[in-house]
């Protein structure tokens, strides 16, 4: 198992669903990673497209498989309204290293008719470091192990 840092880039949104009736809404955004739940901070009238640009560091291990993102607008007088929420499979960043900024739809569970819907999309970036000492290690036993093999043969 490989741990390390990742970092998510959380950019912006687009095309929301607005729930303010009489003005614009105020969205920000919940991250979770496992137990870590770091929220962005509040886009103040940004409404339906707002943009963050702000960085959230997690330490994990590959086998988290996916990073939730959730939408919410923050009221004054009342409970803060669920806008909807995206969730972004992590398995390929563990390959690859990184993922530019990304479009991922936003949905909202309508229970009433059973369906999901697309409300939008977020855009993210992500980034995934291995901890130094962990890959060197794992490095160097697969260096021994393939000189156990030739040796023994």
């Amino acid at each position: 198992m490989v741990r390390g840092t990742l970092e998510v880039l959380l950019v912006s949104a687009k095309g929301l669903e607005n729930t303010d009736f009489l003005s614009n809404m105020d969205p920000y955004v919940i991250i979770t990673c496992r137990t870590q739940e770091p929220k962005s901070s509040v886009a103040s009238g940004k409404g339906s497209d707002p943009e963050w640009n702000e960085t959230f560091v997690f330490s994990l291990s590959d086998d988290v498989p996916e990073l939730s993102i959730k939408i919410m607008d923050s009221d004054n007088t009342s409970d803060d309204d669920f806008v909807g929420e995206a969730n972004i499979p992590l398995e390929g960043l563990f390959t690859e290293g990184s993922i530019p900024p990304t479009a991922y739809n936003v949905v909202k569970d309508e229970e009433y008719c059973g369906e999901i819907r697309v409300c939008g999309e977020i855009r993210v970036g992500l980034r995934f470091t291995p901890e130094e000492g962990r890959e060197e290690m794992f490095d160097a036993q697969e260096e021994n192990c393939e000189g156990w093999k030739e040796s023994s043969y």
